[in-house]
């Protein structure tokens, strides 16, 4: 009967690791204080509200019947090197790819959603492969004192990008509540900040706002983390960074305003189709422009396009669609570029007086 215990002995085993694999797919509840959106077990809009949650038959109905644009397999990039710092209220934004910017200024350098992997995805040899490498060689990045982190989907919590970050530059790395169990077991220190809450930097304060976007690593941990976009306000101005958002209502993008007036609003534009999938929880070209407007932003960059073949639209279906709906809008161009990797966005220190931040606080 020896074959029976080692069949038995395999089955334990199996059945060990198939708990051990469910147990990190779903690593159960944070261990935070019931509120507006978060019932204890998940989190959601305030009042509860869930988006995105399509069900497996619609995900099935969407991957039989789509017909994705064909994009090229690699586009041509001259990567920059920046600037070591940036003093006082100028700025540069450089664009790295997909929802990756480099953000100078004040003297700091600041990361949003960094992502360095030739992958999407949770495997090395499968998922959406990066198109357009990135516009900053990593060894060539300055020494990197924030990362914003908006959720934990893999084209945005990149976590080879953030050990090497962590390994070489030690950064404050902000997160929203939930993903930092996740950064911890790989080693990484991330501090957490729920909707309203900040922490400050040198001369920047960041402070965690609310979007219409939802977060998962595994089918099973749907929800079990919180989403965020991030103002960043800065005695120049504040900077507005989306992360992944639908356009919902437009209420959380007027709310931002309450900060002071929005410099730059980093927006995304792209992985909007099809509507009936997307709409809710990604925005499109015209809805960013609105998103725009409602910030009463000076500048804003298109973000979430061109790097990875996500949905269904054409690579550069976002520029076309973006520069259509700002003719519409009566906006020039130049206030709201979607640019390709390695460009740079440099905004002069705004004149004595007009400077932004929080009215009468030091932010």
């Amino acid at each position: 009967m020896g074959w029976l215990r080692s069949l038995l002995i395999l089955a334990g085993l199996l059945g060990g690791g198939l708990l051990l694999a469910a147990m990190r797919m779903d690593p159960g509840p944070v261990a935070r204080p019931v509120s507006g959106h978060f019932d204890g077990e998940y989190f959601s809009l305030p009042g509860g509200r869930q988006i995105g949650d399509k069900s497996l038959a619609d995900v099935w109905q969407w991957q039989r019947t789509r017909e994705p644009a064909h994009w090229p397999d690699a586009v041509p990039v001259a990567p920059v090197i920046p600037e070591s710092r940036v003093a006082g209220g100028r700025l540069a934004a450089t664009m790295v790819g997909h929802a990756t910017v480099l953000l100078q200024t004040e003297g700091l350098n600041i990361l949003t959603d960094p992502i360095w992997s030739e992958r999407a995805s949770p495997f090395s040899f499968l998922g959406p492969k990066r198109v357009t490498e990135p516009g900053i060689r990593f060894d060539d990045l300055p020494k990197i004192d924030l990362v914003v982190v908006s959720h934990g989907h893999w084209d945005h919590l990149d976590l080879p990008t953030l050990k090497r970050l962590w390994a070489r530059d030690r950064p404050l790395i902000l997160v929203p509540p939930g993903h930092g169990r996740l950064l911890a077991e790989a080693g990484v220190e991330a501090r957490e900040l729920d909707w309203g809450e900040r922490a400050r930097l040198g001369a920047v304060t960041a402070v965690a706002e609310p979007v219409y976007h939802w977060t998962s690593r595994w089918f099973l941990d749907r929800n079990r983390a919180l989403w965020a976009g991030w103002t960043l306000i800065a005695p120049g101005g504040n900077i507005y960074f989306a992360g992944d958002s639908g356009y919902g209502d437009g209420a959380f993008f007027r709310a931002a305003k309450r900060h002071g007036p929005v410099r730059l609003a980093l927006l995304p534009v792209g992985a909007y189709e099809p509507r009936w999938f997307m709409a809710e929880q990604h925005m499109n070209p015209a809805e960013a422009v609105q998103a725009f407007a409602d910030l009463g932003a000076e500048q804003a960059l298109g973000l979430h396009w061109g790097t990875f073949q996500l949905t269904d639209e054409g690579r550069e279906a976002p520029r076309v669609e973006l520069r259509a709906a700002l003719e519409a809008a009566g906006i020039a161009r130049l206030r709201f570029p979607a640019l390709e990797a390695g460009e740079v966005l440099r905004m002069d220190a705004p004149p004595v007086g007009l400077a932004g931040g929080e009215a009468g606080a030091p932010g």
